[in-house]
């Protein structure tokens, strides 16, 4: 009976401990589930684009057409405000912005116009690239320099290099431009003032974020999804539908492709 009661404080102990030890564990797990389940919550809140109505800006597209692809006749436009080092600019241009060309643009249903302009003072680097995609342009390459500056954004950005011109230069080469018409230009900041336009134009519709999508009326911000650019083109189609369509701009257009409608 001694011995019994004497062990009775190490059984108790034991089974108390096993008790904290469960609580502290189930503890983790509901701080995990719950973690898990903020963290799902949050990139579903991310999924939902905040579309808004916007008033169409007086743009003057003399001073600033942007760069265009597509048909001339398509019946609704995407235009894009970007950053050339802007993470989620980069993260459209390589991961939905082909399918959006070929899906949208190639079939007719849209023309794509771009704006490039730093919206951030910390992009360093991002005049250098409009510039040298400017320069690019002036060789009817621009889309090609276009998706090649983003595909390496994280070689030439402003915490990769001070001075990205030889990386520009090279690209300049794998698209096949001539580099020494190509350096010329850049050298000479040929197109400051094509860059300079693009703020403004940025300014005028009140752009305070990239990437920023107009269609329409519609306003977006943010590296949207395929699905939430084919949603406000088919409504923006539809509005459209009735009314007479204006041929985009003939000037600043790079490499436009003429396609026929769907």
């Amino acid at each position: 009976m001694d011995a019994g009661r004497g062990g009775r404080p190490d059984v108790v102990k034991q089974a108390r401990g096993k008790q904290s030890r469960r609580g502290f564990y189930l503890t983790l797990l509901l701080v995990g589930v719950a973690g898990v389940a903020g963290i799902l919550w949050a990139t579903q809140r991310s999924k939902t684009a905040a579309v808004v109505t916007v008033p169409t800006p007086a743009a003057n597209l003399a001073a600033a057409p942007g760069y265009v692809k597509g048909s001339p006749t398509a019946p609704v436009e995407i235009v894009e405000y970007a950053d050339f080092e802007c993470p989620g600019c980069g993260q459209f241009a390589t991961v939905t912005e082909p399918d959006v060309m070929k899906r949208l643009v190639e079939t007719g249903q849209a023309r794509y116009r771009v704006y490039l302009f730093p919206v951030n003072a910390s992009h360093r680097n991002s005049p250098a690239a409009s510039l040298a995609a400017a320069c690019a342009d002036d060789q009817g390459k621009f889309w090609e320099m276009h998706d090649r500056i983003f595909a390496g954004q994280n070689d030439w950005n402003s915490f990769a290099t001070d001075d990205p011109k030889s990386i520009f230069a090279g690209y300049a080469k794998e698209i096949g431009a001539d580099a020494a018409t190509w350096e010329q230009c850049y050298d000479g900041r040929k197109h400051v003032d094509r860059i300079a336009a693009h703020a403004k134009a940025a300014e005028t519709a009140q752009i305070r974020s990239t990437p920023s999508f107009v269609i329409g009326d519609k306003m977006v911000a943010g590296a949207q999804p395929f699905d939430v650019i084919k949603a406000m083109v088919d409504s923006a189609r539809a509005t459209a539908a009735a009314a007479p369509v204006t041929p985009a701009n003939a000037g600043d257009t790079a490499r436009r492709t003429p396609v026929a409608a769907p």
